[in-house]
């Protein structure tokens, strides 16, 4: 494929995805990350994309709120593992849920659920299960954060304390290849310690984006998780470190027609 028809072919994937990383267009494109930087330095010079951490996506989107544009983010490994974790829970299930974006994407997985008792802080993840299906929804009160509209505090600590649920669903920053699970927030670790205290079922929910990096604030060892829902298997190391914890792998099949951003 000649230069230009791959920047074509680039731009027409980010008109329809919104957002596409690096990484992903080199692998769709079966070519290295830096003749792809060379494909998209003329396209962001003259206008018609713009550089983000990782990826690029069109000038118009800019303006768009960060949590809307990490939904798209890494859209085909989220849904990828929101499906996965829909098939495993089951009508009738209780759930604590937080709010990241790879868990408002298990929210509208578990849509067609019925009878869930969900706890969240999330007023996204409210939203798409608390009309539904015979669904009950607690959601705790404190301080909303302007981005995700996730309430976090002491509040939303002492009201998961109530509850007792047979999973725990939440999402990380990092994982790195000792199986240390990292995050970007001491509120967002708090949260989900206190989600896993309460709950027979410890689920984590990660892309492989995630694996071999690490992040401001440790969260938790793998000896803390019963369960990582992933999208590819992780690599050698990692998956060693999580087996000799006892942490159970479940991998979802993402799409191939939809890249994804980091």
């Amino acid at each position: 494929m000649f230069s230009n028809q791959r920047q074509a072919e680039i731009l027409r994937l980010v008109r329809e995805h919104r957002t596409c990383s690096i990484t992903d267009l080199a692998a769709r494109f079966e070519v290295s990350d830096e003749t792809i930087r060379r494909n998209i330095k003329a396209l962001i010079a003259d206008g018609h994309l713009v550089k983000v951490h990782g990826g690029v996506m069109l000038p118009e989107r800019l303006d768009e709120p960060p949590f809307q544009r990490r939904m798209v983010a890494s859209r085909a490994a989220k849904q990828a593992i929101a499906a996965r974790i829909g098939e495993r829970v089951r009508d009738g299930d209780s759930l604590i849920l937080e709010g990241g974006t790879t868990c408002v994407h298990i929210a509208q997985a578990l849509a067609a659920r019925a009878r869930l008792t969900v706890v969240t802080n999330s007023i996204e993840v409210a939203r798409v299960l608390a009309p539904r299906n015979g669904n009950r929804v607690f959601i705790a009160g404190g301080e909303l954060r302007p981005d995700d509209t996730a309430a976090v505090g002491d509040s939303v600590l002492a009201f998961l304390r109530q509850f007792h649920v047979r999973y725990a669903i939440v999402s990380v920053t990092a994982i790195d290849l000792q199986g240390r699970f990292m995050d970007a927030l001491p509120a967002d670790v708090a949260f989900s310690l206190a989600a896993f205290a309460q709950a027979e079922r410890r689920v984590v929910a990660a892309d492989h984006a995630k694996f071999g990096h690490s992040a401001l604030v440790h969260a938790f060892g793998a000896d803390s998780v019963d369960l990582l829902v992933t999208d590819e298997a992780p690599p050698s190391a990692l998956a060693g470190a999580l087996a000799a914890a006892g942490v159970e792998v479940e991998v979802g099949a993402a799409g191939l027609s939809d890249p994804r951003v980091k």
